[in-house]
């Protein structure tokens, strides 16, 4: 009979499996009893799982049930379609950005040697000075909290003469936060690519600008697909701070009902499940996004992350020429 094995631990036996199993369920049944005296029974106590509390929300018969799910789906509504519009236009400006600071340290290095010695001069400075501007643009966005972003879009804007809805205001900042973030998420996923890929792409004709479109922005967005999930999951939870603007979201419309109903606690755990629902949601299709693309990847037989030249001579096809 074979044995599995591993190189990392040895494959427990029959009597480490019985302990496993044991040890399993003697800490369920540990938070079990810790769950039902932490926290049902003083909740039961204190009368807060009285139908009085929860009808509102649970009780198809109580009065106030359909105006309740209808105010809650509306600040559902609301929030979807405000982490749905600033998770595209971050996702794009992010792109933009973390392209725009690849292309700037590429032109640093180069020397322009097709111009003349001022023009490249001039042309070597310009890359730099544009390259400290977004890189402090960068570290000022990206270093300052979100709900300040949000209320310095909607408290600003109209001293430009800019007015719009506080929607906007909420997918503007939000945009503004995490574009910053999605950007250095796909920088740092490009420049950790092995450099011979580059380089490869430079031998048979690519510029950098196509070097950067074909073959490192595609692999940065496979490598970095966990990371960039779950920023899209924290732009979801930021929506909740539209409250600062009076935008009505889930949270703000919850507050709302709490301060009709008196049931903070019943409200929030609603509020929380729906939360939870739509994050483990995105997790999941994270997950089945990353196994296409490794299904992908192992039928057309390249590696995961470190293709060899000659797989980056074929995947630029007749685009190589180009300068």
């Amino acid at each position: 009979m074979s044995q599995q094995t591993s190189v990392l631990y040895d494959v427990p036996g029959p009597r480490q499996r019985r302990i496993t199993l044991i040890s399993s369920i003697v800490a369920g049944v540990v938070l079990l009893v810790g769950a039902y005296f932490l926290i049902y029974r003083p909740l039961d106590e204190n009368g807060q799982l009285s139908m009085e509390l929860w009808g509102p929300l649970i009780d198809p018969s109580n009065e106030n049930f359909s105006q309740v799910w209808e105010r809650i789906g509306l600040g559902f509504k609301n929030t979807l379609l405000a982490a749905a519009l600033a998770i595209v236009a971050s996702l794009a400006v992010g792109t933009l950005l973390a392209v725009l600071r690849i292309q700037l340290k590429s032109l640093i290095r180069r020397r322009f040697t097709g111009v003349a010695t001022p023009v490249a001069y001039l042309l070597r400075g310009l890359s730099r000075v544009l390259s400290a501007v977004t890189r402090v643009c960068v570290e000022v966005f990206r270093g300052l909290p979100v709900v300040l972003t949000i209320f310095f879009v909607a408290r600003g804007f109209p001293e430009f003469g800019l007015y719009f809805d506080n929607f906007w205001y909420l997918v503007i900042g939000l945009t503004i936060y995490n574009s910053v973030v999605i950007g250095e998420i796909l920088r740092s996923g490009m420049e950790g690519l092995p450099g011979g890929q580059a380089e490869a792409a430079a031998a048979i004709g690519l510029s950098p600008a196509q070097t950067t479109r074909m073959i490192l922005l595609p692999q940065a967005f496979r490598v970095m697909l966990p990371a960039l999930i779950s920023q899209l999951v924290v732009v979801l939870k930021d929506t909740s701070l539209g409250f600062i603007i009076s935008y009505e979201e889930t949270l703000n419309i919850g507050k709302q009902l709490i301060g009709v109903l008196s049931n903070p606690i019943q409200v929030y755990v609603v509020i929380a499940v729906l939360f939870i629902v739509v994050n483990y949601s995105l997790s999941k299709l994270a997950q089945y996004v990353q196994r296409r693309l490794a299904r992908g990847r192992k039928t057309a037989g390249t590696p995961a992350q470190n293709p060899p030249a000659a797989a980056l001579i074929s995947q630029a096809g007749g685009g190589g020429g180009g300068n």
